[in-house]
């Protein structure tokens, strides 16, 4: 009788656990983007130059494709990306990647 207490306690925990493991593991699957954009704004001044973007990491793998998102990003051309620029360039992208 133990044996089957002690099981249904075990699965009844499980039951309570999973949720809260699959919340966490679709925040780390998608990033932050205010903490993606502190991270490149590196004089933090609220808006990140194409100097800032451009000496990112990623933007180093292909620099002509990462001058090129700079541009786009750039929704009202004035030289910088504000975080509310860099927030509908990754909603866009998400929303073109689930249409494909």
């Amino acid at each position: 009788m133990n044996h089957i207490r002690t099981a249904l306690v075990v699965v009844a925990t499980s039951a309570l656990l999973l949720p809260a493991r699959a919340e966490e593991g679709a925040e780390k699957s998608k990033p932050d983007p205010a903490k993606a954009f502190a991270k490149v704004d590196t004089n933090a001044d609220g808006a990140v130059t194409k100097e800032e973007f451009m000496a990112s990491p990623k933007a180093q793998k292909d620099t002509e494709k990462a001058a090129k998102k700079f541009t786009k990003m750039d929704a009202d051309a004035n030289g910088s990306v504000s975080l509310d620029e860099f927030k509908a360039a990754k909603k866009a992208k998400e929303a073109k990647g689930s249409e494909e």
